[in-house]
């Protein structure tokens, strides 16, 4: 969806920020709006794995789709806050990401890593088998946006108010999931057909739509990213995360 929006293919999009920053610091034509919410990131493990938290990963192979994942990046992060090493103490290996649980059930991992659906789906139908060790709200990472909205650059030089009118238009979809997500899962499922409403919701109150973040709020946690990524080595050190910030945030609702 980046490419997409900095090459003109399209104006807007939602997407998450653990996947945007890297290329937004590499110079992406794009810029950030809005939070949307917070909560599409789980980590799984089977219940008689001997892992009860993130701690006990150390050593420990964990299943993930991309190597370049958010999921990755945020569980890497996660890792290194509590003192270990996600690149020399733990081994992340790559399977394509619907057959993340059965990498985990043959024991060539004892975790995985991914993003909702997927996640939740997994640990649904896994009857039992997966328990949810860490998501990206765990502990300090509560209150702290996973999605967010970005804007082609020409689009906000060119025309600020449709720019404004599609920031305002999904942070106003937020506030709909917020106060009733079972009207907004009832609108979803003509485009996800194979879902349950039921499961939709469920998904839906356990992310934060009534957290999306816009000015000097979603500054301070695009500046709060990036210091992260510096820890594991995705943003170069060199890079000033305040200054990033700044620069990659446009504030088209004022």
């Amino acid at each position: 969806m980046l490419e997409a929006i900095a090459t003109g293919k399209a104006d807007a999009g939602v997407g998450m920020a653990l996947r945007w920053l890297k290329p937004l610091e590499q110079g992406f034509d794009v810029k950030v709006t809005a939070g949307t919410h917070g909560g599409c990131m789980r980590l799984l493990a089977p219940v008689n794995a001997g892992i009860s938290d993130v701690r006990s990963l150390k050593g420990k192979t964990i299943a993930v789709s991309d190597m370049a994942s958010p999921a990755k990046n945020f569980f890497s992060i996660l890792l290194k806050k509590r003192g270990i090493d996600p690149e020399s103490e733990v081994e992340w290996r790559q399977y394509p990401a619907d057959l993340l649980p059965l990498a985990v059930e043959k024991g060539e991992a004892h975790a995985l890593a991914e993003g909702d659906p997927r996640t939740y789906k997994f640990l649904k139908d896994s009857e039992g088998k997966l328990f949810q060790v860490a998501t990206n709200l765990s502990e300090e990472y509560q209150e702290r946006v996973c999605c967010v909205v970005g804007i082609r650059g020409s689009l906000l030089r060119d025309d600020k108010p449709t720019a404004a009118a599609l920031t305002r238009a999904v942070l106003e979809a937020q506030h709909v999931t917020s106060s009733d997500p079972e009207a907004a899962a009832k609108v979803f499922l003509q485009y996800s057909p194979n879902s349950k409403a039921e499961d939709l919701v469920a998904m839906l109150k356990d992310q934060t739509h009534d957290h999306s973040p816009v000015g000097q709020n979603l500054k301070r946690e695009i500046a709060a990213y990036a210091e992260e990524l510096k820890l594991i080595s995705v943003f170069k050190p060199s890079t000033d995360p305040v200054k990033f910030a700044d620069r990659v945030y446009a504030d088209v609702l004022t």
